[in-house]
């Protein structure tokens, strides 16, 4: 589909050399070819008026309208009087588009899927639009002139109060507005926290297995370091198993474990403070969805407990969207300068107005409201997966559910993840194995799938589950 420009399109650069041998007009003609041909004006996008482009150029409205026609006898161009002069089908074949970048998560195949459990996305159609316009509209009401200059790498002043109060309240945390360093998400602080751990020579970064090994690894190359798995248990990550490796930074999930769904209980969690302590460590906690509770009481924030040797992310990816792309680190005071000085030679601060507009949702208690609505609407999913199961798949075992949108299923003994995964996406039911989340086969877990319903509705959970149920039970 052409470009569509509305009022006056942008400018055409076309540069004209009256000293050269070549005339005005054929200059003109040979750009808008040259142009045509190499894709910088696309099929059916419009040129600059006669009148605009004479402007432009500096030549007679006259030597333009006739280099246009030339055009349209040679068949580049094409229009018609009082319509605008745009790009013909016929003028050359158009180059290959560039190949799409790979998505985040699994792409569709085949046919539109009945139902996708793909994890890890929050409901995009319930992102709060309206209270999210009311929030940018008051941060441009009352913003400043100065706020629109260069700001502070650390994140705007108002945000970083709104979280610090915040994560005190809700998650326990030991917040300071002077150590909360705003950043674009999750791999954005990560790749923060890598880097500042370099910097003061951490070589060796552990990791829980299950888990996002691909990312993970992919981040510690990035900052020079060295990722190594350690296996997670009922109670959280083995602190038995970190202290026989040469990490000193490790990367957990506390409050429900990506993907498995465990909550690190309080015995391992005092553990795993201790091996900081004796290791000089830092923990970094992935607080990615701790929003969202269901069956048991809050858990605080493991950087509460030890604020000097953790390090907490956090991120509105999963209480409103992705594509907000904004996050923070309540940083240890060791890492605080160099995160800050990493993120300034970054990109010198996340978005001004968004981070305001965040604040004043916040402050507002429309992000609140926002959360308790959702919450309501992942329990009652979750409701309706547990549901499903039991009436088409009744052998199947759900854990994982405390928290989060997302459980994890646990398949028969000698079941095959993949074919259960490929059998099912020719139903047009979109499933993906736990297999994906380990760097090598785990046959003690056995097979298991990751069933994500936060962007998947309860009507398409009870058909996309009674699809494949026989799949699940063999």
């Amino acid at each position: 589909m052409p470009l569509q420009w509305s009022g006056l399109s942008p400018e055409l650069l076309l540069a004209v050399d009256r000293n050269s041998a070549e005339g005005l007009r054929a200059q003109l003609e040979r750009q808008i070819r040259d142009a045509i041909r190499a894709g910088r004006l696309q099929v059916g996008e419009r040129l600059p008026s006669s009148r605009e482009l004479a402007r432009r150029a500096g030549v007679s409205r006259g030597l333009v309208q006739d280099c246009y026609a030339q055009l349209q006898a040679e068949g580049y161009l094409t229009g018609r009087v009082g319509a605008a002069t745009t790009v013909a089908a016929r003028a050359c074949p158009q180059p290959a588009p560039a190949a799409p970048a790979a998505p985040a998560g699994p792409p569709p195949a085949g046919p539109r899927l009945l139902a996708d459990f793909r994890s890890g996305v929050p409901d995009l159609a319930s992102f709060p639009l309206a209270d999210w316009l009311w929030a940018i509209r008051e941060a441009a009401r009352t913003l400043p002139a100065a706020a629109l200059d260069y700001g502070d790498p650390h994140g705007a002043p108002m945000l970083r109060e709104v979280v610090s109060g915040y994560q005190r309240r809700v998650r326990a945390a030991a917040a300071d507005p002077e150590r909360t360093v705003i950043c674009s998400g999750y791999a954005q602080g990560l790749a923060l926290a890598l880097r500042a751990l370099a910097a003061r020579g951490v070589t060796t970064l552990a990791y829980e297995e299950p888990g996002a090994p691909a990312a993970t690894s992919r981040a510690a190359a990035h900052a020079g370091m060295t990722a190594v798995p350690v296996p997670v248990d009922e109670d959280g990550v083995d602190v038995r198993a970190l202290e026989a490796t040469s990490a000193r930074a490790v990367l957990v999930t506390p409050a429900h474990q990506w993907p498995t769904g465990v909550v690190m209980t309080a015995r391992r969690r005092r553990a795993l403070i201790d091996w900081a302590q004796r290791r000089d460590a830092v923990v970094i906690e992935d607080d990615y969805d701790a929003e969202f509770r269901y069956d048991r009481d809050p858990v605080g924030s493991l950087q509460g407990l030890a604020p000097d040797r953790v390090l907490n992310i956090g991120t509105v990816s999963k209480s409103l969207a992705p594509a907000l792309r904004l996050g923070w680190l309540l940083c240890p005071p060791l890492l605080h300068g160099p995160v800050v000085a990493f993120k300034a030679s970054d990109d010198r601060g996340s978005p001004t107005l968004d981070q305001v507009a965040l604040a004043h949702l916040m402050t507002s208690g429309r992000y609140d409201r926002h959360l308790r609505r959702m919450r309501a609407e992942y329990a009652a999913r979750r409701a309706t997966l547990v549901g499903a199961l039991a009436a088409h798949a009744p052998g199947v075992r759900l854990t994982g559910l405390a928290a989060g949108f997302h459980a994890v299923a646990h398949l028969g003994p000698g079941r095959d993840e993949e074919q259960v995964v490929a059998a099912a996406r020719a139903r047009r039911v979109g499933l993906y194995g736990m297999a994906a989340h380990h760097t090598a086969p785990d046959p003690a877990g056995g097979p298991r799938l990751v069933l994500g319903f936060g962007n998947t509705g309860r009507h398409a959970i009870t058909g996309g589950i009674a699809a494949v149920g026989d799949l699940l039970t063999g």
